[in-house]
């Protein structure tokens, strides 16, 4: 077991992984046992989200847990002017595990460096999303029946999205082979190109956005340009609905390819794509409170059977 922070999905072995998604499937089959009865859980969100902190106060609740904490951080003393060390060294007094998500690259490290309690990493700015990555880790299992040799287009915003920069990390330990396909101006950063590199995984940058290469493809995993990323509104304005996946364009795909999506989704799947049987976000989604169960009961070090 981890039994300490988790910040980042690079500080997870391969063991590590295969470990929590085998307990992500037993929470799939129970999700409600009393492993953290006793225990209190923080969920401090300085920036706005839906999925992420619902599935992890749902996962603290199935497990017998208590939550407090915030999804506003202008309802907080940081408002005041309190920093971010104060909060995390005042607040870890109070609870046996903190959930965080922020909006500043780094801030998860740097709390789980000072916290005197487990940190886990909801989103922070645009680098990490561990938990998410292994929710997507376990959507790919569950629909390919594996994790090995596969091929995995990503598309959309691939500059600041974070749950793809992680997903290359996580998938580096099963041989994939991706498809990156984005505009220029969100083209996927030389840092990520060169751990593919690094680590051997293939990777072809397209700009078009083809059924050819939908056909080639397993996993299809659409992202939203994401406005809160911007300082230029013209900029975004001009790229938000570059890509749009339509119900025809997968005609052709081959029978196993499954889209996912981390959502919300703005305009990047269009309705029509919500009744194929090869849509996933919103089982992927669903999949989110198995396994942040499974990485709550990892980093307090519970014994899941």
């Amino acid at each position: 077991m981890l039994r300490d922070s988790i910040v980042s999905i690079d500080q997870c072995t391969r063991e590590d992984i295969l470990r929590i998604l085998d307990n992500t499937r037993k929470f799939e089959e129970r999700p409600n046992r009393k492993l953290l009865e006793g225990k209190v859980a923080a969920t401090l969100f300085f920036e706005p989200s839906t999925r992420t902190r619902l599935s992890f106060e749902t996962a603290v609740n199935r497990l017998g847990g208590r939550v407090i904490g915030f999804q506003d951080a202008s309802t907080t003393s940081s408002s005041k002017g309190e920093t971010l060390k104060d909060t995390i060294l005042m607040i870890s007094n109070y609870v046996d595990v903190i959930i965080m998500r922020h909006h500043l690259e780094g801030a998860a490290r740097y709390a789980a460096e000072i916290s005197s309690v487990p940190v886990v990493n909801a989103g922070d700015g645009a680098n990490q999303h561990p938990s998410q990555t292994l929710l997507d880790l376990y959507s790919i299992r569950q629909t390919q029946g594996k994790l090995e040799d596969l091929t995995i287009t990503v598309v959309g915003d691939l500059k600041y999205g974070r749950t793809v920069h992680s997903l290359i990390v996580g998938m580096s330990h099963f041989n994939p082979s991706f498809h990156f396909i984005a505009p220029e101006e969100l083209r996927m950063p030389d840092e990520q190109k060169r751990f593919c590199r690094l680590h051997g995984i293939r990777f072809e940058e397209h700009v078009a956005f083809t059924e050819d290469i939908i056909n080639r493809t397993d996993i299809l995993y659409m992202t939203r340009v994401q406005r809160e990323r911007f300082t230029d509104l013209i900029e975004y304005e001009r790229v938000k609905n570059v890509y749009i996946l339509h119900n025809r364009m997968l005609e052709n795909s081959r029978p196993n390819l499954r889209v996912l999506h981390p959502l919300p989704r703005v305009n990047e799947i269009a309705y029509d794509v919500d009744d194929n049987p090869k849509a996933y976000y919103f089982d992927q989604a669903r999949n989110g409170l198995f396994t942040r169960e499974a990485i709550l009961c990892d980093v307090l070090g519970m014994d899941v059977d």
